[in-house]
């Protein structure tokens, strides 16, 4: 196996698959099951979202019991991640793919079958905690599997698709087994994608060798989890109790002291959770820096133009999911354009800036949405417009997310890019949310509360607020990844994939 060599300024070297020297022969296959599993668990944070309604009714939970549902997802899911990235680098990272599954699948049976609120939430933190397992190993997967740089590029246009338009998935899914069959569906459909790529990774999936003298950093376990637990939990605090609330500081500042801490101690480790060399490469940065700002962002486009659609609206469930089709086309449509095309010829310098532009049109575009707007010319365009964007950010921001690290370290950097995602989307619901409300309360000061024309103008005012924040966070989202990646496109040599820079 040949050896990566350090991270330099000139040259990063991509470490090949453990046991081949050639590429995998059935690696589309393997990008079939990585892509079955990836869509599960994305759309697992919002195909419930359309159910909760359905679900509250029918087990008896209160309004402020049922964001529990959606939190308890994301506090395990996102609090675990880390440490789900390091056992796929420690223990097989087929082992831990396949392990994701089954767990993934029990426990969303047992959502389905809740008969409780309490045994709900549960549920939904097991989901959580196995998705943790699940995600970094399929990233660390489709890493490791692809090894020539234009399949690789191929590869990571698909994955950055479905992880950009899984949200938007899930919304339609959820809506229409929640209209035809029953809220219990959102759950009990993961039983059919767990299935489908449990399958097809013991059939495909190679083992891989690990090093039986390596252990788990247990004090970085407790560390950054209980970071990222305080920061994760501490959004969504402000989500319920604003920002002027001693708790919701007090989560976001003790996480993090403690992820400060977590990474002076990965400095001490022997055998760090997260080996700070997965981050101090400077494309590498910036590709963390684009996937946090991006979910941001995406997460606040799903979460008001759902309620827009709904209650401004008046749209059904399911016609509010295929709204979303021209953001998931023109997403999957710019993620392969990027990944295939721009970023071997142009880098992602040019490129990734460009998304973020496409981006800020979109959300700029959304804030003129009144309760006489039209669907073809001032929502569907606009998500086209943003969708493009989102694409030319993503895909990039995935593959050059986990580009240059060591084979052994694919897991660890896989788990980081999730992380951000799952914080970004935590902070963006939080963050938007909160600014919407204080909107909407700002709004309505001295008027007619009975009035409807009053009630509802100030949502329109609140869904305004929140898109040009979201226009805010890309402009820096631009000026960031302008700044900070470096000039150059992907080359490869015969045993690597490098990412040269010019």
């Amino acid at each position: 196996m040949p050896q990566p060599s350090d991270d330099t300024l000139g040259t990063t070297t991509v470490s090949t698959h453990p046991h081949a020297d050639s590429p995998h022969r059935h690696r589309w296959w393997i990008l079939s099951v990585i892509s079955v599993a990836q869509l599960m668990v994305v759309l697992d944070a919002t195909i419930v979202n359309i159910a909760l309604p359905s679900a509250q009714k029918d087990l008896g939970f209160s309004d402020g019991d049922r964001q529990w549902v959606v939190t308890a997802y994301a506090l395990a899911f996102g609090s675990l991640l880390l440490l789900g990235g390091r056992i796929a680098d420690l223990f097989g990272r087929k082992a831990t793919f396949l392990a994701g599954l089954v767990g993934f699948g029990g426990t969303s049976a047992l959502g389905g079958a809740s008969t409780s609120f309490e045994m709900l939430v549960v549920a939904r933190a097991g989901q959580g905690l196995f998705g943790a397992l699940l995600a970094p190993a399929a990233l660390s997967l489709l890493t490791t599997t692809f090894t020539n740089a234009k399949e690789r590029a191929k590869a990571f246009g698909v994955f950055g698709a479905i992880a950009g338009a899984g949200g938007a998935v899930g919304l339609l899914l959820g809506g229409v087994l929640t209209e035809y069959l029953d809220w219990r569906w959102t759950l009990y459909v993961n039983l059919a994608f767990a299935a489908i790529a449990f399958v097809g990774g013991v059939l495909l999936l190679q083992r891989t060798t690990r090093d039986k003298t390596a252990t788990l950093d247990i004090p970085g376990v407790v560390l950054v989890s209980a970071g990222l637990f305080a920061l994760v939990y501490g959004f969504s605090h402000a989500e319920t109790h604003g920002w002027n609330s001693t708790p919701t500081w007090g989560f976001l500042a003790g996480g993090v002291v403690l992820l400060g801490v977590f990474a002076w101690w990965q400095t001490r480790s022997t055998y760090p959770l997260l080996p700070l060399r997965v981050l101090l490469d400077r494309n590498r940065g910036a590709s963390f820096l684009t996937i946090l700002i991006t979910s941001v962002g995406i997460y606040g486009v799903f979460l008001f133009l759902t309620y827009y659609l709904q209650q401004s609206l008046g749209y059904t469930p399911i016609k509010t999911g295929l709204a979303f089709l021209p953001m998931v086309i023109g997403l999957g449509v710019a993620a392969s354009l990027a990944s295939t095309v721009l970023i071997p010829r142009i880098g992602p310098k040019a490129t990734v800036p460009l998304g973020m532009g496409a981006s800020i049109a979109g959300m700029v575009w959304l804030t003129a949405l009144d309760l006489h707007s039209s669907y073809p010319t001032d929502i569907m365009l606009p998500l086209l417009v943003a969708g493009l964007g989102l694409g030319l950010v993503i895909a990039p921001g995935l593959a050059l997310a986990t580009a240059g690290v060591r084979a052994e370290d694919a897991g660890a950097a896989s788990a980081a890019v999730n992380t951000m995602q799952q914080v970004g989307g935590s902070l963006g619901t939080a963050l938007l949310n909160t600014l919407a409300t204080s909107a909407a309360a700002d709004y309505v000061a001295g008027k007619n509360l009975k009035d409807p024309a009053v009630l509802a103008q100030s949502s329109l005012e609140a869904y305004s607020t929140a898109y040009w924040w979201s226009a805010a966070l890309f402009t820096a989202g631009l000026i960031i990844t302008a700044v900070l990646y470096r000039r150059g496109v992907p080359a490869t040599d015969p045993d690597a994939t490098s990412v040269v820079h010019m």
